[in-house]
C-alpha cells in the first residue's frame, strides 16, 4: 500500500507514520515527489487490522496497491522517474544513446569505436568485459583487463561506461570500474545476483529475458528495487517468437505499456533484438517514436572481424546517419538529444 501526505505536512509527522509503520512489521519506502510525500509501506494486509493510518496526523488517504510489483508501479509514483548518472539525466526530455562495441576486443578497437561514437552524438559507452555466450567455446571477454580498457576509454573520450556483470562474484569487481550496471537477459530472474546488485549505489540497465512477460520483467525490477536501489532502467532488446528470420522479435508495444505501468524509465536495443545491421537503424527509429527514454546500439570499426555479434553491429558511419536521422524523430516527440 501507499500513504499519501498531505503536501504541507511537517518532517515530524512524517516520521511519526514511518515509525508507527515499522512497528507494524512493514518494509518503509519514502518517496518525496515535486507536488507529494508518499510513503510505501510492503508488507503483510493481516498487521493492519484494527489500525487505521488515515486518523494520524498529515495523513491524506491510504491506497493498496494492487500489482504485484509495488515500487515499480505508477501508483507508488505518478511522476516518472528521472536517473542521474554523472551529468546525464535518462529519463527525462533528452533521449541518450548508448553505443559500442558488443565486446572489448583489444584496445585499439575499443578506443577507436569509442571516438567514433563520441563524435556521432552517443553519451555512454557500450562494451561487455565479461560475455555470457550460448557455446563455451566461443570468446567470453577480455574480463579485468577489458573494465580497464572501459576505464581508459571514459578517460580519453569523456563517455560514460555501461557493461554487463554475469554473477555476484564478480559484481564488486565490476562495479568498481563501470558508472552503469547492466543485467543481461539471460540474468534477468537471476534473483540472488538481482538481490546482490540491489546493494550497489549504481545505475542499472536491466534487460528484459526473451521469454518474459511485462509483469515478469517488472518483477525482476521490483527486486532491486525492494533491496534499496531505485535507479533501474528497463531495457526492451526482443523477446523470443516463432519468426526466424531475425534473431528475436522487438516488442515494442513493450515501451508505452510498461511506461504506462511503471514510473521506470525504458530503453530500447534494436541491435540484439534484430541481429542484422541493416534493420537496426529504422527499429531505432520506431522505438523512439514508440516513447523510448534511449537507445543501447551496437558499433563496430570493423564488424567483419568482430568477435561477437559482428552481423547486428553497425559501421561507424552507418551509426552517425542514424543518429542524424534520430534528431530529427526526436524533436517530432517533443525530445531532443544531445
Amino acid at each position: 500500500m501507499i500513504i499519501v501526505m498531505d503536501h504541507r505536512v511537517g518532517d515530524d509527522k512524517i516520521e511519526a507514520v514511518l515509525v508507527r509503520l515499522e512497528r507494524l512489521g512493514f518494509q518503509i519506502h519514502l518517496s518525496r515527489g515535486v507536488e507529494r510525500t508518499i510513503i510505501g509501506a510492503i508488507g503483510e494486509r493481516g498487521h493492519l487490522i484494527g489500525v487505521d493510518l488515515e486518523v494520524m496526523p498529515g495523513v491524506e488517504k491510504v491506497v493498496p496497491i494492487l500489482q504485484p510489483y509495488k515500487l515499480a508501479s505508477r501508483t507508488f509514483k505518478e511522476e516518472g522517474t528521472v536517473i542521474r548518472v554523472g551529468n546525464l539525466e535518462i529519463g527525462g526530455d533528452t533521449i541518450h544513446v548508448m553505443a559500442g562495441p558488443c565486446a572489448v576486443e583489444s584496445r585499439e578497437q575499443l578506443l577507436c569505436a569509442a571516438q567514433m561514437v563520441k563524435d556521432a552524438g552517443a553519451t555512454i559507452l557500450r562494451g561487455g568485459a565479461f560475455k555470457p555466450r550460448t557455446s563455451p567455446y566461443s570468446f567470453h571477454g577480455l574480463e579485468e583487463e577489458g573494465l580497464e580498457l572501459l576505464a581508459e576509454a571514459r578517460e580519453a573520450t569523456g563517455l560514460l561506461i555501461v557493461t554487463e556483470v554475469m554473477d555476484a562474484r564478480t559484481l564488486p569487481l565490476v562495479a568498481r570500474y563501470t558508472d552503469i550496471l547492466q543485467i543481461g537477459a539471460r540474468n534477468m530472474q537471476n534473483f540472488f545476483l538481482l538481490r546482490e546488485i540491489a546493494k550497489v549505489d549504481k545505475p542499472v540497465v536491466l534487460k528484459r529475458g526473451p521469454s518474459a512477460t511485462i509483469e515478469e520483467w517488472l518483477m525482476a525490477a521490483e527486486y532491486i528495487m525492494s533491496g534499496g536501489n531505485y535507479n533501474v532502467i528497463l531495457c526492451e532488446r526482443g523477446i523470443r517468437s516463432f519468426e526466424s528470420y531475425t534473431r528475436n522479435t522487438l516488442d515494442l508495444t513493450s515501451v508505452p505499456v510498461v511506461k504506462y505501468l511503471s514510473h521506470l524509465p525504458v530503453i530500447v536495443d534494436p541491435s540484439h533484438a534484430i541481429g542484422k545491421w541493416r534493420f537496426v537503424p529504422p527499429m531505432a527509429k520506431a522505438a523512439l517514436a514508440a516513447g523510448a527514454d534511449g537507445l543501447i546500439v551496437e558499433v563496430h570499426p570493423n564488424p567483419v572481424e568482430a568477435l561477437c555479434d559482428g552481423p547486428q553491429s553497425l559501421m561507424p558511419e552507418k551509426f552517425a546517419a542514424m543518429m542524424n536521422d534520430l534528431r530529427q524523430v526526436a524533436a517530432v516527440m517533443g525530445r531532443r538529444m544531445p
